[in-house]
C-alpha cells in the first residue's frame, strides 16, 4: 500500500482484528454485487469505500424517479441512465481507486457461472426467487460464499452461505414454487430498512474477505423495523437438497 492508501483506510487498519494484512486482503479481492437497487446501493458504496479492490456490478434496469427514495447510489441527474453506469459514476467519486466491471444485462447459465468463478464473494441484492435460485446454484458449484439479503415493507432478513459443504445453501431455506415473489413496487418498503440490510451484507463481506470475526453462516437474522426487533434463527442443511446435497 502507498501512503495515500494508508491514510484513506487508516481507521480500518487501526482495528487489531483487521490491520494491514486484512486491508491488503480487501484490496486484492473481487466482490460481485447483483442488483444495484436498495440493497446493492449501500453494499457497493461501503465495499468501495472500505477498499475492496474490484467490484463487479450487475443490473439490467435504468434509473427511475421512484428508485431514488431508497436506492441511494443513484441521483436525480442519473434518471434514464443504466443503473450500473449510474453506480459507476458514484463509486468512482467515492473512491477513484476501485476497479469496476459493469454488466448491463441479465446473467444466466454459463456466463453467470463464469462471473461467479472469478469472484471471491457474491452479494445478492436481487428481488425475485428465480434469480436468487440461479445465483445460489452457481455459488454452490463454485464454492463461492454468498451473502443473501431481502427487504419488504418494514421487514428484512440477511444470512451468509459459505458453500464449503459445512452448512445449508439458499435452496435449503426456500423451495422452488413454494413462495410468491414480493416486490417493493407492489408492497412498498421503508427506505432505511434496505439500508440496514445492505449494510449488514457489506459488513459480512468485509469480515469474510479479511478473515475477520465469525460470519453469519448457518444463521438467518430477521428484522422487524416497526418494533425494531431482531430474531436469529439457526438454519440446517437439507440432506435432500437438490443443489448442495450429495
Amino acid at each position: 500500500m502507498n501512503d495515500e492508501q494508508l491514510l484513506r483506510y487508516s481507521r480500518q487498519i487501526m482495528l487489531p482484528d483487521l490491520d494491514i494484512t486484512g486491508q491488503q486482503a480487501l484490496l486484492n479481492s473481487t466482490a460481485m454485487i447483483i442488483g444495484m437497487g436498495g440493497l446493492g446501493s449501500p453494499i457497493a458504496m461501503y465495499l468501495a469505500a472500505a477498499g475492496v479492490g474490484h467490484l463487479t456490478l450487475v443490473d439490467f434496469d435504468d434509473v427511475e424517479l421512484s428508485n431514488l427514495q431508497r436506492q441511494i447510489i443513484h441521483t436525480s441527474d442519473h434518471i434514464g441512465q443504466t443503473k450500473v453506469h449510474s453506480a459507476k459514476l458514484t463509486l468512482l467519486k467515492l473512491n477513484p481507486e476501485v476497479n469496476l466491471t459493469c454488466v448491463n444485462h441479465r446473467l444466466e447459465g454459463d456466463e453467470l457461472n463464469q462471473y461467479v468463478a472469478q469472484s471471491d464473494i457474491v452479494l445478492d441484492g436481487s428481488d425475485n426467487f428465480s434469480t436468487r435460485f440461479m445465483i445460489n446454484t452457481a455459488c454452490v458449484q463454485n464454492q463461492t460464499p454468498l451473502i443473501s439479503g431481502a427487504a419488504i415493507r418494514l421487514e428484512g432478513q440477511v444470512t451468509v452461505f459459505m458453500n464449503n459443504g459445512t452448512g445449508p445453501c439458499y435452496r435449503c431455506l426456500y423451495k422452488e414454487g413454494e413462495d410468491q415473489d414480493m416486490t417493493c413496487s407492489e408492497n412498498g418498503v421503508l427506505a432505511p430498512v434496505v439500508g440496514i440490510i445492505g449494510s449488514i451484507q457489506a459488513t459480512e463481506a468485509i469480515k469474510i474477505l479479511a478473515s475477520l470475526g465469525e460470519p453469519l453462516h448457518g444463521k438467518l437474522m430477521l428484522l422487524d423495523a416497526k418494533y425494531m426487533e431482531w430474531r436469529t434463527i439457526k438454519l440446517k442443511k437439507d440432506p435432500d437438497c437438490p443443489v448442495c446435497s450429495g
